[in-house]
C-alpha cells in the first residue's frame, strides 16, 4: 500500500469523527498556543530589558562607595561608607585610559516648589560628563556649564515630569526660580523624555545640578555617593573596571593584601542577571504550558486506542486482503501524526493571536521568533508518533482471524 492511500484513508478516518478529531486535537492546540504565547512574552521582556539597559547606557561603570560586607558577613558602618572623593573623581579623569566621561554623583531627597506646586522628588549633583554616561539630551536651554560646577551656582536642569508637574499650565521653565529644602535654583534647561524603564521607574522625574552645589549647598559633605562612568566600547569594559580598580587602590593606599573599600559594577553585569533571570522565568513559563501538550499526546493515545478497537474488524478485512502489519502501523501513526499537526497549525496561530491580544490588551512586549514556531512543530510531530506509536503497533499486531470475528 502506497503513501498516497495511507494519508487518503488516515484524513478519511478523521473527516469521519470531525467532532472526536477537534476533541482531540484540543490539547494540541492548547499547548502549542500557550508554549508561544509564554515563550513571545519571555523574549519580549528580555528584549525590553537589554533595550532599556542599553538606553541608560550598556557600557556605563557604576563605582559605589564601601566594600559589600565586612570580616565575618558583618555590614559596614556609615563611616566606611564614605570613601569615594572628589580627589578620586580627579584622579579617575586624569589617569584612565578607557573612559569616555565621568562623573561624580551625590543626591539630596525633599521637596521642590514653584509658585503654588510642590513635588517631591531628589536632586542629583553631576558633572557635564552625566548627560553621556546615561545618554540624556537637552532639549531645550543648555546643560550648566563648567564654571557653575567650580562656583557652586544654584542651577539646575530637570526632567520632563518635574515641568509637567511644577509648570502643569505651560509656562516656559528655562530662566524660573524653584526652591529645594529652602535654596532657589535656576532653570537652565530641560531634558529630552525617555519615559519609564523596565524596572516601572519614572526616568523623567530627575533634576540635575552641580554636585558641588549639592555637596556644599544642599548636604553639608565632603565625599560622594558614587563615581558614574562610560568605557569608550562595551567590549573594553572589563579594562576599564580594572583600570579603574588600579587607581583607587593607589588612591586609598590599599595593600595587596587588603580587600577593596569600594564596589565596581557594570551595566554588562547587571544585565547579563536580568537576562538569566527572565530566561529562566521563561522556560519555567513555557515548562508549565508544555503539560498541556503531554495532556493532548495522551489524548491522542486515548483516541487511538479506541480508534483501533472500533476499527478491529476493517484492520482484520484489510490484512486478510494483503495488507502488511507495516501498512497497518503506518495508517495510524499517519492518522495520529495528522491530528498532532493540524492541532499545530492551529496553535500556532492561535498563539501569534494570544500574543497579539497581550501586547495590543496588556501593553505587554511580546516577541514571537521563528525558533519557537519551529519547536512548536517539531514537538507536535514527536508528540503524535511517541503517543500515536503504541496504539498503532498494537492494530498491526492483531490476528487477521481474530480481528474478523471481533463484535
Amino acid at each position: 500500500m502506497n503513501a498516497t492511500n495511507l494519508f487518503k484513508i488516515a484524513l478519511k478516518a478523521i473527516a469521519n469523527n470531525k467532532m472526536r478529531s477537534f476533541l482531540t486535537m484540543l490539547g494540541i492546540i492548547i499547548g502549542v498556543a500557550s508554549v508561544i504565547t509564554m515563550l513571545a512574552i519571555g523574549q519580549g521582556s528580555k528584549q525590553q530589558i537589554k533595550q532599556n539597559i542599553a538606553e541608560m547606557g550598556s557600557n556605563m561603570i557604576m563605582v559605589m562607595p564601601g566594600a559589600d560586607r565586612g570580616p565575618g558577613g558583618a555590614r559596614l558602618s556609615a563611616d566606611a561608607m564614605q570613601t569615594l572623593t572628589i580627589a578620586d573623581y580627579q584622579s579617575i579623569v586624569e589617569q584612565s585610559k578607557y573612559l569616555a566621561a565621568v562623573s561624580p554623583n551625590v543626591s539630596a531627597a525633599g521637596q521642590l516648589i514653584y509658585g503654588n506646586y510642590n513635588y517631591q522628588t531628589s536632586v542629583t549633583g553631576v558633572s557635564q560628563g552625566y548627560l553621556e554616561i546615561r545618554q540624556l539630551k537637552v532639549e531645550s536651554g543648555e546643560m550648566f556649564s563648567e564654571t557653575d560646577i567650580k562656583t557652586s551656582s544654584k542651577v539646575c536642569v530637570i526632567g520632563k515630569t518635574i515641568v509637567d508637574e511644577l509648570f502643569p499650565e505651560g509656562a516656559d521653565p528655562i530662566g524660573q526660580v524653584i526652591r529645594f529644602k529652602q535654596i532657589p535654583m535656576r532653570v537652565v534647561g530641560v531634558l529630552k523624555s525617555k519615559g519609564y524603564n523596565s524596572m516601572g521607574m519614572d526616568q523623567d522625574a530627575i533634576v540635575l545640578a552641580p554636585y558641588t552645589t549639592v555637596m556644599k549647598r544642599m548636604l553639608a559633605q565632603t565625599y560622594l555617593s558614587g563615581i558614574y562612568a562610560s568605557a569608550i566600547t562595551e567590549e573594553i569594559t572589563q579594562l576599564a573596571i580594572a583600570d579603574i580598580t588600579e587607581i583607587l587602590r593607589a588612591n586609598h593606599k590599599l595593600r595587596a593584601e587588603d580587600d577593596d573599600d569600594f564596589n565596581i559594577r557594570s551595566q554588562e553585569e547587571i544585565s547579563s542577571m536580568m537576562t538569566s533571570t527572565m530566561g529562566m522565568l521563561t522556560m519555567l513559563l513555557a515548562a508549565v504550558a508544555g503539560i498541556s501538550l503531554v495532556v493532548g499526546g495522551i489524548g491522542i493515545m486515548n483516541i487511538m486506542y479506541v480508534s483501533v478497537t472500533e476499527r478491529t474488524r476493517e484492520i482484520g478485512l484489510r490484512m486478510s486482503v494483503g495488507a502488511r502489519g507495516v501498512d497497518i502501523l503506518s495508517q495510524f501513526l499517519i492518522e495520529a501524526i495528522m491530528i498532532s499537526v493540524t492541532g499545530g497549525v492551529i496553535g500556532v496561530m492561535l498563539g501569534f493571536g494570544a500574543s497579539m491580544a497581550v501586547k495590543t490588551l496588556a501593553q505587554w512586549p511580546v516577541s514571537v521568533e521563528m525558533w519557537t514556531v519551529v519547536l512548536a512543530f517539531v514537538v507536535c510531530t514527536i508528540t503524535g508518533v511517541f503517543f500515536g506509536w503504541y496504539p498503532a503497533k498494537k492494530a498491526a499486531n492483531l490476528d487477521p482471524i481474530e480481528a474478523i470475528r471481533y463484535e
